[in-house]
């Protein structure tokens, strides 16, 4: 990138300047998210779209993403156990950095990982498209979480324990509960009468092992002794492995 002002040049992915008056200066990072769609509705009620701009509806690509992985990468790196075009989750966290391949994350998510001694929650949600990664503590206490596929019993709970890898500071957040929305749609009696026999969908909830509360994917706690209490977040990027490699060459790969 390249900004009018000043004729400095950029790394998009680090934010770094690299050439010009300003080289070395680091833009500052603005908290975001990779969501669908979806999941970004189900949690923003009034939130807003960016329109299209009309004189270049014609030029946006929806295949975009398909069409630039068939395409060859300007670098690579032979003898890594990834593939160049393989996606991860990169992280930095106190100068070291991870890679989380993306297909070992849907398979295992949640996942309890360490990194430089910080313990980190990296969840998938159900679309299996959005992700988010927490520190996993609570009230500055190491924390594992499971995800809840049936009500489990509070006991229960405590008893159970995930994946995890290394370990210790940093504070917990405090949100109120979130709201939870329900929608209702007319149908037919015969309708209702199947409905009324199926079980509703499961909504997504970890449970931790160390309070056995009930949290959410805003990383939340949304039932027991944490309620309204939330996990601090850690920035993350979705990325092509030969490009998450090639600006983090010290980078480790999450295994399990």
């Amino acid at each position: 990138m390249r900004d009018k002002e000043t004729g400095t040049w950029w790394q998009q992915i680090t934010g770094k300047a690299i050439y010009g008056p300003l080289k070395g200066a680091v833009l500052e990072l603005v908290p975001y998210d990779e969501l669908t769609f979806g999941e970004w509705k189900s949690e923003v009620s009034d939130g807003k779209v960016l329109a299209e701009v009309p004189k270049y509806t014609k030029k946006y690509d929806s295949d975009w993403e398909p069409e630039v992985a068939k395409l060859p990468v300007v670098i690579s790196f032979p003898g890594t156990e990834l593939k160049s075009r393989d996606v991860v989750v990169g992280l930095e966290l106190q100068g070291a950095s991870r890679a989380y391949p993306w297909d070992a994350l849907v398979k295992q998510s949640p996942v309890v990982d360490h990194v430089n001694g910080t313990p980190l929650l990296v969840a998938v949600a159900p679309d299996q498209k959005s992700f988010r990664v927490f520190v996993s503590r609570i009230d500055g206490k190491d924390a594992e979480f499971f995800l809840q596929r049936e009500p489990a019993e509070p006991a229960d709970a405590a008893k159970s324990s995930p994946r995890k890898t290394d370990a210790p500071t940093e504070k917990n957040s405090t949100a109120p509960p979130p709201v939870v929305a329900t929608a209702t749609h007319a149908s037919s009696s015969a309708t209702e009468t199947s409905a009324a026999k199926s079980d509703p969908p499961k909504p997504w909830v970890l449970l931790d092992t160390a309070t056995a509360s009930e949290w959410n994917f805003q990383g939340c706690a949304i039932s027991g002794p944490a309620q309204g209490k939330c996990l601090d977040r850690v920035p993350a990027l979705k990325d092509y492995w030969f490009d998450w490699r090639n600006y983090h060459p010290d980078t480790t790969i999450y295994k399990h």
